[in-house]
């Protein structure tokens, strides 16, 4: 899961694509509180972010951490990324 700025979203949809990541689910304009402020989209508070799902194997995942790290290192973006393991349910 990765949580970046509303503004900075395509950005990082291209380093999705570098780091090979073929599929994402993503919520778009939410609203939070965090150490970088407030993002409510409000008058007074007009900023938003963008929460970015995808499942990755672990060495995918390490790619992807690397081109996040570069990524943040270039354009000075702060963003949240958490990883967690997952198991797929066949139903």
């Amino acid at each position: 899961m990765i949580v970046v700025d509303e503004a900075k979203k395509e950005e990082l949809e291209v380093v999705l694509e570098e780091a090979g990541v073929v599929g994402y689910t993503e919520i778009p304009r939410t609203v939070g509180m965090g150490v970088t402020g407030p993002r409510l989209g409000s008058r007074a508070f007009p900023r938003t972010s963008a929460v970015i799902f995808t499942i990755l194997t672990p060495e995918a995942l390490d790619g992807l951490r690397a081109k996040i790290r570069s990524f943040c290192a270039h354009c000075g973006e702060r963003l949240k990324m958490v990883a967690w393991d997952v198991e797929e349910v066949e139903i």
